[in-house]
């Protein structure tokens, strides 16, 4: 059964490739550039197959933890009519930022599903409090009452209940301000108190009082399935900048060994207690990561590729070849070193 969890894991990561490369994929289809292969996968072809009415070769590759899309002119001069770099600079930022809106797009559709198939929707409005909560209004504190709908914590908005509960994780944990309405008016609560835990050395809030359920509407549907979204989007951003505040570590992060472990749990969570919900929000996290990193301005990225383009869409001139080829090159070098330090701690830790 671990062999079939781990198999699990791996066609996510494909899938999740592939929706990546075929956003590149159709795009450039639609400005006509000649693509040479589309590759899931890398290392040696386990299967090809060349189309002959455009001599595009389709690819599957032993190694999934890749793909690809190859055109003429990405990386070199090319004569080619169809060549990729003798399309327009807008057209060319498209085909490039495509593969992560297609993985964000991607995500987005299945968080619509997660939520269109679940029995009930939280809301943001309180319902109740176990014995010992912290966050209840006393007489000497303020804080939390039933019936109160929490419409912001630290000064930011609250939409749904999947923003609550990660507000409350992230900004709570020192007494924070909370917005709430009660009875009809707008009440600001001061320096209301949350439990806090610690999980490998960072400290979190946790949510101490049940909700209600919201009513479950094609409207309810779509505006938890958007601001769900948003907000995971958001947190990938977040743990970018804890991680450079020093607020997370090294120790915080996973990369393919760790994330196909976290996979594997989830998906015999998903056996031994028949929900899938987990594995599929899983899935969702990691569509909108790959959407989100590959975005980031670091040269061998896609943002580090967009940047080159808005030079050249600003001075009307491109960059020149071997100097972006190079600063590519200096960035793939640095992704790969970086990855090789995660991936050990991975293996360490499983190890350990």
């Amino acid at each position: 059964m671990l062999l079939l969890y781990i198999i699990v894991a791996i066609l996510m990561f494909g899938f999740l490739i592939f929706i990546h490369e075929l956003g590149h994929f159709l795009t450039a289809r639609l400005f006509h550039v000649t693509i040479y292969e589309f590759a899931i996968g890398m290392g040696p072809k386990l299967i090809s197959w060349k189309s002959k009415k455009n001599n595009t070769a389709y690819s599957l590759r032993a190694l999934p933890i890749g793909g690809f899309v190859s055109m003429a002119g990405e990386d070199e001069e090319s004569n080619d009519e169809g060549s990729l770099r003798n399309k327009k600079v807008w057209q060319r930022m498209v085909v490039t930022a495509a593969g992560s809106v297609f993985n964000l797009v991607f995500g987005l559709i299945v968080m619509l599903l997660i939520v269109s198939f679940s029995t009930q929707i939280g809301s943001t409005t309180v319902k109740g409090f176990p014995q010992g909560a912290t966050s209840v209004q006393t007489e000497t504190k303020d804080g939390l009452l039933p019936n109160d709908e929490i419409i912001e914590i630290a000064g930011k908005k609250v939409h749904v209940f999947y923003d609550l509960s990660y507000k409350i994780s992230r900004y709570a944990v020192e007494p924070v301000d909370i917005t709430v309405i009660r009875d009809g008016k707008t009440v600001q609560l001061s320096d209301v108190v949350f439990p806090t835990t610690v999980d490998q050395g960072v400290t979190f809030a946790q949510r101490d009082f049940s909700v209600y359920a919201a009513e479950k509407t094609p409207g309810t549907v779509l505006k938890t399935a958007f601001y769900q979204s948003v907000y995971t989007v958001r947190m990938v951003f977040d743990s970018l900048y804890d991680l450079f505040t020093g607020r997370l570590g090294i120790e915080q992060m996973s990369g393919p060994v760790g994330i196909t472990s976290i996979i594997t749990d989830a998906a015999q969570d998903a056996v031994v207690n028949k929900d899938g919900s987990y594995l599929f929000m899983l899935f969702v996290i990691l569509a909108m990561n790959l959407g989100c990193m590959n975005l980031l301005p670091i040269p061998a990225l896609d943002g580090g590729r967009l940047v080159f383009l808005l030079i050249e869409g600003i001075t009307r001139k491109p960059v020149n070849a071997k100097i972006e080829s190079a600063v590519h090159l200096a960035g793939m070098a640095m992704l790969l070193f970086f990855m090789l330090m995660v991936t050990f701690k991975d293996v360490f830790s499983l190890i350990v």
